[in-house]
């Protein structure tokens, strides 16, 4: 299967499909950190996003589609589009006409990380939130405009302002700790914190975090393996990396 990724044995069970931006199909770590040896098998589609932005995004929608029928046609059970702004950036309606028609033509159930963010930060019962991105400010304008769209309170958001997809990767813990701190002083009484970007290394974070700044904490790629894992009606705790894996 053309650019088809895997980790976990092929003999497990359950199979669980990513849509991701980098061309290689590179899985995310998190998911076999966090549910590694538990009958699970994540299988991948890379959709070859070029850029952070609306153009980038732009450029590879026609593929959406067709990579969610690679993955169903592999044997994706349920499947997830592991993109954060790259299905917040139209707004709500999009983001759930996306993940029907992503179900319609896998016949499997469908899911976007837009929508994962969302079910974790109602999960958690964040309301006013501080946000911290990779991205640039019209995508920032962006996620804004989404959670607010949604009856999220918006405080804060701080960007680093990235384009580039591997890129992400680079980012150090420090960084996103240290902007995770000015995020929450400036937003003032928010009572959760979302660090967005699905190319961020974030999950060794939430538990630090929440101790330090006294508040919940999701982000991009623990809330989508998080909320993937309910979508496929399978256990989500995992103690030790914060509020959302002990619910």
């Amino acid at each position: 299967m053309k650019n088809l990724n895997q980790v976990g044995s092929p003999q497990e069970p359950r199979v669980i499909g990513l849509l991701v931006a980098p061309g290689s199909g590179r899985i995310p770590p998190d998911g076999e950190l966090l549910y590694g040896g538990r009958g699970i098998r994540f299988i991948s589609q890379g959709l070859g996003v070029g850029e952070i932005s609306p153009s980038g995004f732009d450029a590879v929608e026609a593929r959406v589609l067709e990579k969610s029928r690679l993955l169903s046609d592999a044997g994706a059970q349920q499947i997830i589009l592991m993109g954060t702004s790259l299905t917040f950036y139209r707004g709500p309606a999009y983001t759930d006409e996306l993940r029907d028609e992503m179900s319609e033509v896998t016949k499997v159930p469908c899911t976007t990380m837009s929508h994962a963010i969302v079910d974790s930060m109602h999960a958690l019962g964040m309301k006013r939130v501080a946000v911290v991105t990779s991205y640039i400010e019209e995508l920032n304008l962006a996620l804004r405009k989404y959670l607010e769209d949604l009856h999220f309170e918006v405080a804060d958001i701080e960007g680093l302002g990235i384009r580039g997809v591997d890129a992400m990767r680079a980012v150090p813990a420090e960084t996103l700790v240290e902007l995770s701190h000015r995020a929450v002083a400036k937003a003032g009484q928010a009572d959760g914190l979302l660090i967005s970007c699905t190319g961020l290394n974030t999950l060794g974070l939430h538990a630090n975090l929440e101790r330090t700044l006294g508040i919940a904490v999701t982000s991009s790629a623990p809330a989508g393996f998080w909320h993937v894992m309910r979508l496929a009606g399978l256990p989500t705790a995992c103690p030790g990396f914060g509020r959302l894996f002990s619910l």
